[in-house]
């Protein structure tokens, strides 16, 4: 009778191979490391139901002995974890001894990931970028393709966005150069609708994280497309008279200003390229843009208070069908409590260990001949 082999997902790094065996409930594994081969065996759910499993691999490169450090091995519920440590410190072109594989063997890709790095506070080792065209020949060899859907779809958001915000610049600018402070006025009729069209495309940045297409957390960039769009459709959209106010003209300076940065950045980040004044710009130009903005947000929900107050738009007053009652003007002053202090302080300080991540000195150790 033929036993089975395990589907077996493996990656590494320069100190060790991992090994993620997919099988269910499995209890106490059989596992043996000799020189360059790894036996296991193992009674699981697997791809042939309850039965028992086991493999052999003659690995590219000798492993440390069998003992307690050396290999480790984690059982979970739906998986079994193997972490094998090289006998010598490298990259191996490929796991097995041979070019030819076992069909139940893949490359676990979710492992030669590190993190994007667009807004996260720590910095991971890129395996990508460590070692060019490791990454695509792995998974050409195993997909037969390389998969760009995702790189494609970011490259294409980003620059649309980018191309969106230059266009909101460049009729802001010249306007100004042509009717110079009477340009100021008229800014939301003429740049409004795109910047409303541009801000909601941003809510994709919100969902990026959700389904994969970039890493990071949900709860950020939600807060600050939120926070923005709350300005923009609230409190400028549906007031006209506050359309008008010059405020409005600078606060999109200062919009764009940060987006035709940020855009950019990210379109390098995706291909691994390093531009530094890009990475400089997009990490010290907030140190006066934030505040700034904050400061003309501010002073455009300060304004509107009395406009709202009178209007009595967006206030819900009992008695209703709902026995709810509703301020806006009393929200917006709740609102520019937190946004001035609380909010101010939570952006600054995110930003700040970003900067402190991403421009720090790079340290160069020179190997001694």
């Amino acid at each position: 009778m033929v036993v089975p082999s395990p589907f077996v997902y493996w990656a590494q790094t320069d100190k060790c191979i991992s090994l993620k065996i997919d099988l269910k409930n499995v209890v106490k594994p059989a596992v043996d490391v000799i020189d360059n081969k790894v036996k296991f065996s193992g009674q699981g759910i697997g791809a042939h139901g309850e039965t028992q499993y086991e493999f052999s691999l003659d690995l590219y490169s000798p492993l440390q002995s069998n003992n307690d450090e050396a290999t480790t091995v984690q059982l979970f519920e739906n998986r079994v974890e193997l972490i094998l440590k090289k006998q010598k410190v490298g990259w191996w072109p490929r796991l097995t001894a041979q070019p030819q594989k076992p069909a139940w063997l893949k490359i676990n890709f979710d492992l030669w990931k590190s993190e994007d790095g667009l807004d996260s506070d720590e910095e991971a080792r890129d395996v990508m970028r460590d070692y060019p065209g490791m990454y695509d020949k792995l998974h050409k060899e195993e997909m037969g393709y390389r998969k760009d859907f995702k790189k494609v779809y970011l490259i294409i958001y980003n620059l649309f966005q980018f191309i969106g915000f230059m266009y909101v610049m460049s009729v802001m600018v010249v306007r100004y150069a042509k009717l110079e402070y009477e340009s100021v006025t008229d800014t939301y009729e003429h740049v409004g609708p795109a910047m409303k069209f541009l801000q909601l495309m941003q809510y994709l940045e919100v969902m990026h994280p959700m389904f994969g297409y970039t890493k990071g957390g949900v709860l950020v960039p939600f807060l600050q497309v939120s926070g923005r769009a709350f300005v923009l459709f609230v409190m400028i959209e549906a007031e006209p008279r506050m359309q008008t106010k010059p405020v409005v003209f600078y606060l999109f300076v200062i919009w764009t200003l940060i987006e035709i940065v940020r855009y950019p950045f990210y379109i390098s980040q995706i291909y691994k390229k390093e531009v530094y004044l890009l990475t400089w710009l997009r990490y010290t130009m907030w140190i006066p843009l934030y505040p700034l903005g904050i400061l003309c947000e501010s002073i455009v929900i300060l304004r509107n208070i009395p406009y709202f107050e009178e209007t009595q738009r967006f206030t819900v007053s009992m008695p209703n069908e709902w026995n709810f009652a509703f301020h806006l003007p009393t929200f917006l002053r709740l609102y520019l409590l937190v946004l001035t202090f609380p909010g101010m302080f939570f952006v600054m300080s995110h930003m700040h260990k970003l900067r402190t991540v991403k421009l720090k000195p790079k340290v160069i150790i020179k190997k001694s001949k």
